[in-house]
């Protein structure tokens, strides 16, 4: 973690006549920031609306140039991360800042496979929910629970157990979560394999039933690993900043991971590949396409074009172009190009990208939408997309609850408000 770079002043005239010299410190890429904590001595507060023009921490994690359609982490592209390094490796660059080298990652998976087991007190702490269960309704509190079977590894003043439960928590996370899904169908849990890659061991855990055996389909493999490494991590984005602000309590790790995935758990998060498959079911066929964008353009109607667009792209997101080839790539090679739903979702990636209305709007085919597509093509159920989506963005989510942990200026997340509500009054 670098120190600020004091490049010049911006001067605020506040309504009182005061004049404040407030410091602008040098990003390495992107916009450059004013510290404005003396307003606070002066009686004011920022506004600022869902935080889209606040910078709450320092990080060199992730850069995101939404106007560009530029993602990077650690300085990698995302394309040149997809198209070489394993998900494992990235999660290595994400903990550690650089990519590991053959023996480093060798250590490294070794690391992961030992922490892959749970306590199979979970597997009786999991039969006391109900059978209709949202996975994810499991996945937040069997994350959360594994508190109480790690109380006294938990000490986070340590750097050593912060990297511990880091570890130990991208390798349960992705057990739990296959758990969650067995149980929601009824099927009986599958240990993980360490001879298999982190990526077939998901695959594993959900599809293999103990009286057969389980063939892996690399294309499908290879699939899944893009996905999880284009979801490891996206800067400060809700479910990130909710790890930041949990873990800036001091709370433990497992609590704030399990905080992370709640908040990715809805709609305009983690969960939109899932609305773009119901919009698609909704849809139906493709006939039925011209009608449904009569009511995307007309806002009275309520309805949306799911998976097009993003809060900080305003360009073709970066991780679309990746999932786009990925997409059509598993969908020829599955055989399901003529699947109706997928036809659908082709025309509507063909309107968008050449209608004006849509262009104009920004409003290019996201991750969200592709990934929605090739999660269904590989048999995976809608209810485990978002659980997908929290496998893939632990890492992302550990790598800054360390680094809030090693930040100088960490203190606890306290947001200020504009009180627009009944002044002091008196009881009659």
């Amino acid at each position: 973690m670098k120190g600020h770079k004091t490049i010049g002043k911006a001067v605020i005239k506040l309504p009182n006549g005061k004049k404040l010299d407030l410091p602008v410190y040098k990003a390495n890429l992107g916009p450059n920031v004013i510290d404005i904590k003396q307003i606070l001595s002066e009686g004011y507060f920022t506004y600022d609306p869902g935080f889209v023009s606040t910078a709450s921490c320092t990080s060199d994690i992730t850069y995101i140039d939404g106007d560009k359609g530029v993602l990077l982490h650690r300085g990698y592209a995302i394309e040149e991360l997809v198209a070489k390094k394993t998900y494992m490796e990235v999660a290595y660059l994400l903990l550690h800042g650089e990519l590991p080298n053959v023996k480093q990652r060798k250590v490294f998976i070794r690391d992961v496979q030992h922490h892959t087991l749970v306590s199979e007190r979970v597997a009786h702490f999991i039969h006391g929910f109900d059978a209709s269960a949202h996975p994810m309704a499991l996945l937040i509190s069997l994350t959360g629970a594994l508190a109480a079977f790690y109380h006294e590894t938990t000490d986070i003043s340590s750097p050593e157990m912060r990297y511990d439960n880091s570890l130990r928590l991208i390798a349960k996370v992705a057990t739990l979560a296959a758990m969650s899904y067995k149980y929601s169908i009824g099927g009986a849990f599958m240990y993980p394999q360490n001879h298999l890659s982190y990526t077939e061991n998901i695959l594993h855990m959900m599809f293999a039933k103990p009286s057969e055996e389980y063939k892996i389909d690399r294309m499908t493999v290879k699939a899944l690993e893009a996905i999880l490494i284009l979801h490891a991590d996206h800067e400060q984005n809700a479910s990130t900043s909710t790890v930041r602000l949990t873990g800036s309590t001091n709370a433990n790790p497992f609590a704030c991971i399990s905080a992370g995935i709640a908040s990715l758990w809805g709609p305009a998060h983690g969960g939109a590949n899932e609305a773009v498959l119901k919009m698609l079911n909704e849809i139906g066929t493709v006939d039925k396409i011209p009608s449904y964008i009569k009511m995307v353009r007309d806002k009275s109607s309520g309805k949306r074009l799911m998976g097009f667009g993003h809060r900080v792209y305003k360009n073709y997101d970066p991780r679309a172009k990746v999932m786009r080839k990925i997409c059509h790539n598993i969908l020829k090679h599955l055989g399901k190009e003529n699947d109706e739903r997928l036809k659908v979702a082709m025309e509507l990636e063909k309107i968008a990208l050449s209608d004006n209305y849509f262009v104009k709007r920004n409003l290019y085919p996201n991750v969200d939408f592709y990934s929605g597509i090739v999660l269904s093509a590989i048999g995976i159920p809608v209810s485990m997309f978002t659980a997908i989506f929290a496998i893939a963005r632990t890492v992302g989510w550990v790598s800054h609850w360390r680094e809030l942990h090693d930040d100088p200026e960490f203190r606890i997340g306290r947001p200020r408000q504009l009180y627009q509500g009944m002044r002091k009054r008196s009881l009659k």
